[in-house]
């Protein structure tokens, strides 16, 4: 198996009052089964973000990014997989037409409604972070198993406040 590096990235590309998001159902023993999340992945060997966030969106949209922005450096913990640490995206401008994905079922959804969606609960609050224009923000979110245990947003504990 090939190693997977712990460095990701994720994007939620913006349209319309919506996010592209994707329905994990397709790939077998997905940490994500069943969740709804943004597009992206793992790194490849000496890629930087920018090229690794490029290169997986169109990979699994068929899209190109024409604009995007840094948001967010997020790191995951969890006491059933590595410590991952992913660079959060978010952009407003493409080209290309959208196509299958082989990992899951791609969907635009209302911002307003991504709340409902079975997303993770860490999610929730980097969603919240995006509603703002505010300046790239640092998030450790802590679980076990699938629940949030901590969540640490730029050195300080937000999770009994959230």
């Amino acid at each position: 198996m090939q190693y997977k590096s712990n460095l990701t990235t994720l994007c939620y590309i913006e349209q319309d009052g919506k996010y592209l998001m994707m329905h994990r159902v397709k790939k077998e023993n997905d940490i994500n089964k069943d969740k709804w999340i943004g597009v992206g992945g793992h790194f490849e060997p000496d890629e930087s973000p920018e090229e690794c966030l490029l290169r997986e969106v169109k990979e699994e949209t068929g899209l190109t990014l024409a604009s995007w922005r840094l948001r967010g450096i997020i790191s995951f913990l969890c006491d059933r997989w590595q410590t991952e640490y992913m660079f959060l995206y978010t952009a407003d401008a493409f080209t290309g037409t959208l196509s299958e994905c082989s990992e899951g079922s791609l969907e635009w959804i209302e911002k307003k409604d991504v709340y409902q969606l079975p997303v993770w609960e860490g999610d929730k609050i980097f969603f919240r972070l995006l509603e703002g224009q505010g300046q790239v923000f640092s998030l450790k979110l802590r679980y076990e198993g699938d629940v949030l245990c901590e969540a640490v947003l730029d050195g300080r504990d937000i999770l009994q406040r959230v």
